[in-house]
């Protein structure tokens, strides 16, 4: 396993560079680039067959820095400069601890107030430079793909919160007992919370822009399923937790690799398992047995639904068919993956037990049957 970057550059190239940065949270980043692209891809699509439509928007040409933009430049610098030069100072400690340090309140003023005051100071003569007599106000044309950029930091930050939401309520005990630590652990996220929150921030935003809320579903599901694959590989590589039952059963296969069929996770980031012997340093535990690898399953069974969905866009005419399709997919995928996956499970009004993810896959494969449905039966009216 691959706790952080460092372990996996080792394991490649058999040197030891310790870089503050855990392998989720490069796969996590990497899974919203790969998000940022099909998004992207379908509105330009979309644009160009007529369905999305470009905007109109006034800006003012040539208006001087004011207090409210020095201010908060140099605040967004001072945050910067706080935590950039308490990293560089407490390196090693950096290194292990990263999400730790980042969400604390430690930092290096000095380093906060220089750079604070260097990006007031670069918004000030950036602003000069282009400082108009008499600032002018014109019309600009704003195509739907280049409004990704504020979709993705409004669902990386609602996402975020909601996939750690959720995953509280899912291990609401624990979380109870250790709230600090399940807030700044480095797993502990919990898809459906992040996509729920995520995707209605993505839509509210996308509506103010005069993008109706099928369409934006549509466009986001081949995008939401290929970023759940990427996000995937690093639950997988740094395993954070989200792995299957033990699996004692022999392996099916003889050309099948041990790792695909039973693993036991050495040097995952949660430290859940044994000591493994002759290992040192934080990250030297595995599992006492071998569980089934359920998100690399889950790797590889959403990259083939992405490839799908993908291949199908062109065909499909409805208004939120395509996120109804999506709804589905996902949901089934994730309701047999949870039969093989260790969880926390409710017991409510004496129905058998389930997983959070049970019950919100199954309303979502009920949601897309009945989104479909209704697309296909309305879909000269919702164009």
């Amino acid at each position: 396993m691959f706790p952080t970057v460092s372990h996996f550059l080792e394991y490649l190239f058999g040197i030891n560079l310790p870089l503050p940065f855990k392998t989720f949270g490069l796969f996590v980043a990497l899974a919203f680039v790969a998000g940022y692209w099909a998004f992207s891809q379908e509105l330009k699509r979309k644009e160009a067959l007529g369905i999305l439509h470009s905007f109109k928007k006034k800006v003012t040409l040539g208006l001087p820095a004011s207090t409210g933009d020095l201010i908060l430049n140099g605040l967004f610098g001072f945050i910067i400069g706080y935590k950039l030069l308490y990293l560089i100072t407490n390196y090693q400690l950096a290194a292990d601890n990263i999400e730790v340090v980042l969400l604390s309140l430690k930092g290096n003023v000095i380093g906060g107030l220089a750079l604070g005051g260097l990006f007031a100071y670069w918004d000030y003569k950036e602003k000069n430079k282009v400082k108009l007599a008499k600032p002018k106000e014109v019309e600009v044309t704003v195509h739907p793909y280049q409004i990704m950029s504020n979709l993705v930091v409004w669902a990386a930050v609602c996402g975020f919160l909601g996939a750690k939401i959720f995953d509280g309520l899912e291990y609401w005990d624990d979380f109870i007992q250790h709230p600090i630590e399940r807030i700044l652990s480095a797993g502990g996220f919990t898809f459906y919370g992040g996509l729920i929150c995520g995707g209605a921030a993505v839509l509210f935003i996308a509506k103010k822009h005069g993008i109706k809320p099928l369409h934006m579903l549509d466009v986001g599901g081949p995008g939401m399923m290929l970023a759940y694959a990427v996000g995937r590989i690093g639950c997988h590589l740094s395993g954070d937790g989200d792995w299957g039952i033990v699996n004692p059963n022999p392996k099916p296969f003889s050309w099948l690799p041990d790792w695909l069929w039973s693993y036991k996770y050495p040097n995952n980031v949660v430290g859940e398992g044994i000591p493994i012997p002759g290992c040192t340093g934080k990250f030297c535990n595995e599992l006492a047995q071998g569980v089934y690898p359920t998100p690399l399953y889950e790797v590889i069974i959403c990259l083939i639904l992405f490839a799908f969905l993908w291949s199908i866009r062109d065909k499909i005419k409805a208004p939120g068919l395509m996120f109804g399709i999506y709804m589905i997919l996902n949901g089934v995928e994730r309701f047999f993956i949870e039969l093989i996956r260790v969880n926390s499970k409710y017991h409510v009004l004496g129905l058998p037990p389930f997983t959070q993810a049970e019950m919100i896959s199954t309303l979502l494969v009920l949601g897309g049957i009945c989104l479909s449905v209704y697309a296909l039966r309305n879909k000269n009216n919702l164009a």
